[in-house]
């Protein structure tokens, strides 16, 4: 059984081309550059772009399963050449989001592509992903051991990347999952000050937490550049998961981040009807028989991410 795996070299996409791998499956990573992907040698590397569908013709061929990155512009064209080329199952990386009711354009526009495509579709609804800290936190911990934030109180579950995979890879190889959709949350809710003392334990070194406004806060995501800049205005509630103005002095929730569900009261582990998707949502330990791994446990697999 021969299954593409779109997204190869990003955060989830490795591991699931590695799971597969260790599951004896045939693989296929669509990937930009495979001189570069980094790839188990058991990988069959091919050179392709999810925003241009036409790359896929030939990455499609002979492929039974399909895991699908999310890519809402070309998403229903890459579904129409799968199911030509015979594909019968899709699973589809998608948020927590879509379950909270905040994501009407991104993540849910790939889930209604695939449910309409006629193959066998899953859905898989990460909530707020722990590696975002990397990107959050982790330059100003490496150069001052401090983390600054408005909200030290506020709570999420961050998940570990390899639960998201874990979820993807059971889609993928098991039946009994078609027309579902499944919620991947950590373990329990962690305020962000306890967070911060995982990591600290990780590293075995003191981190400040420093209470700060909002506007400081976004002013040194700001300077930090890359993803933490480009999701200021949302992270700290400035702005909905539309890019809809918010004040987060009148949230009543503020600081939560409306991208993947977590800090907003919405309970993604029951099992729920969402709007604009047609998909029953369940919490993806019914699915792996595997509890969710502990942000501690993550800290410790990324401690060197802080050094």
């Amino acid at each position: 059984m021969r299954i593409l795996v779109t997204g190869a070299t990003g955060t989830v996409g490795r591991h699931v081309v590695r799971e597969l791998i260790d599951a004896g499956a045939d693989v296929r990573a669509l990937t930009r550059d495979p001189r570069r992907a980094g790839l188990p040698a058991r990988t069959e590397a091919v050179t392709g772009d999810l925003t241009r569908p036409g790359d896929l013709r030939d990455a499609l061929k002979g492929v039974e399963r399909l895991y699908l990155f999310p890519e809402p512009d070309t998403a229903r064209e890459v579904m129409a050449l799968a199911g030509e080329a015979g594909v019968r199952r899709v699973v589809v990386l998608s948020s927590g989001a879509v379950t909270a009711g905040y994501d009407t354009s991104y993540h849910l526009p790939v889930e209604r592509a695939a449910e309409e495509s006629g193959l066998e579709w899953t859905h898989v609804r990460p909530g707020e992903f722990a590696m975002n800290h990397v990107a959050l936190w982790g330059p100003p911990i490496r150069t001052e051991r401090v983390v600054r934030h408005p909200y030290p109180d506020l709570e999420s579950r961050p998940v570990h990347e390899r639960d998201i995979a874990d979820m993807a890879v059971t889609a993928l190889l098991a039946d009994g999952h078609t027309g579902r959709a499944y919620a991947v949350d950590g373990p329990a809710p962690l305020t962000l000050r306890e967070q911060v003392r995982a990591i600290a334990a990780a590293l075995g070194e003191e981190i400040r937490f420093d209470e700060v406004t909002p506007e400081e806060a976004r002013e040194h995501y700001l300077r930090q550049g890359g993803f933490a800049a480009e999701n200021a205005d949302m992270l700290l509630g400035f702005t909905d998961y539309e890019g809809n103005p918010v004040d987060p002095e009148q949230d009543e929730d503020p600081g939560a981040d409306p991208g993947t569900g977590t800090g907003t009261g919405t309970d993604t582990d029951t099992d729920t009807d969402t709007a604009g998707s047609s998909a029953p949502c369940f919490p993806a330990a019914t699915a792996t028989g595997r509890p969710a791994r502990p942000f501690a446990a993550w800290a410790r697999d990324h401690v060197d991410d802080f050094r």
